[in-house]
């Protein structure tokens, strides 16, 4: 499975309220200097630090902006 299968499929975790939002680190740990993003799982820096601080919910809009960035999200969704 390669990371892009492997997030994709944590995104539909985290869509699901029946447990809590998965963590979307994937284990690809390098941020991208020109986007400020992880090239694993499309968080900011911040977002990364903040994680384990957040409720379920701000997990769930966190997993938002990341669906969008990785293009995740269809166009009509957006």
């Amino acid at each position: 499975m390669t990371p892009a299968q492997t997030l994709a499929e944590l995104a539909v975790l985290a869509q699901s309220t029946a447990a809590p939002a998965p963590s979307p680190c994937i284990s690809v740990c390098r941020m991208d200097a020109a986007s400020g993003l992880c090239q694993g799982c499309y968080r900011t820096i911040d977002e990364i630090i903040a994680w384990g601080r957040q409720s379920d919910r701000e997990h769930r809009v966190v997993w938002q902006k990341i669906m969008h960035r990785a293009g995740l999200v269809p166009a009509a969704a957006s």
